[in-house]
């Protein structure tokens, strides 16, 4: 029987995994299969390699919560659970103890500029008069650079940086903190200010987040992506500053991760 095709209007599926090694079940098999594992990851990687999706990209935790993470990108969701899947395999049996995993999609934030509000950043930021050659032009930079950040959100293609760190969040909803009774336009200026904040931060900071409402224990999945550890302290806790975050985030647990291909990652936990 033939699986089905289960793709999203628009966006990708993204899934993190994180598990730790089993050194017992490790030992029992011997070096010919630790050999043969990380060939078959070696291979897996190679054939999920795209800019985008679908992707493969493997880690090793630091800090002790885990000792392998992998994070995964695909268009089709059986295909996502197939490369879920065929990542466990490459491992011999009882290897690997699974430690936490988070499915999310990419998506655009219901906060996104329209073209109302780019109008007004031209008339108010820019100083321009509507009407004008000069207006018609910013607002036209404005809108490509609005179509370009649409895209690469939902179909990213994240750079290949040293560090990588995950955690999911939510809303408060609490009493008077319930971030959902909050007006719309009230929650958009906060967001706007808080994407300032992270803005703050590019070139040492790349940034996605995934949605997971419905799909997971959170609503969203942070993937926080830099070269240096101190960006990604510096980045989570200016942002916390932000009543957005000080008043109505809720965070689970965080996971820091160096990017090691393969061959490294065997070498650097002496599998």
């Amino acid at each position: 029987m033939s699986l089905p095709i289960v793709k999203l209007d628009r966006g990708i599926h993204s899934m993190h995994l994180f598990y730790r090694v089993n050194r017992t079940a490790w030992a029992h098999w011997g070096s010919g299969a630790a050999a043969q594992a990380r060939e078959r990851l070696e291979s897996l990687c190679a054939l999920n390699v795209g800019p985008s999706h679908p992707l493969l990209r493997t880690y090793a935790g630091v800090g002790g919560k885990a000792d392998l993470a992998f994070w995964l990108f695909h268009e089709d969701l059986v295909g996502l659970s197939r490369l879920h899947r065929e990542t466990e395999a490459c491992f011999a049996p009882g290897t690997l103890t699974p430690v936490y995993s988070f499915l999310s999609i990419t998506e655009l934030t219901e906060y996104m500029p329209k073209e109302e509000d780019n109008k007004r950043r031209v008339q108010h930021e820019f100083k321009l008069e509507a009407g004008t050659p000069e207006f018609a032009a910013k607002l036209a930079e404005i809108e490509k650079q609005s179509r370009e950040y649409e895209h690469y959100r939902l179909y990213p293609e994240m750079p290949d940086w040293e560090i990588m760190s995950f955690y999911p969040m939510l809303k408060r909803r609490q009493g008077a903190d319930n971030w959902y009774l909050l007006d719309f336009e009230k929650r958009k200026g906060l967001m706007r200010g808080h994407a300032a904040t992270g803005r703050k931060f590019a070139g040492r900071v790349k940034q996605l987040i995934t949605g997971s409402t419905g799909l997971d224990d959170w609503e969203w999945g942070v993937t926080l992506l830099a070269h240096q550890l101190d960006a990604l302290k510096d980045i989570v806790y200016e942002m916390r500053l932000d009543e957005v975050s000080a008043r109505y985030g809720e965070f689970g647990p965080f996971y820091t991760n160096l990017r090691l291909p393969p061959a490294a990652l065997w070498a650097h936990l002496n599998l």
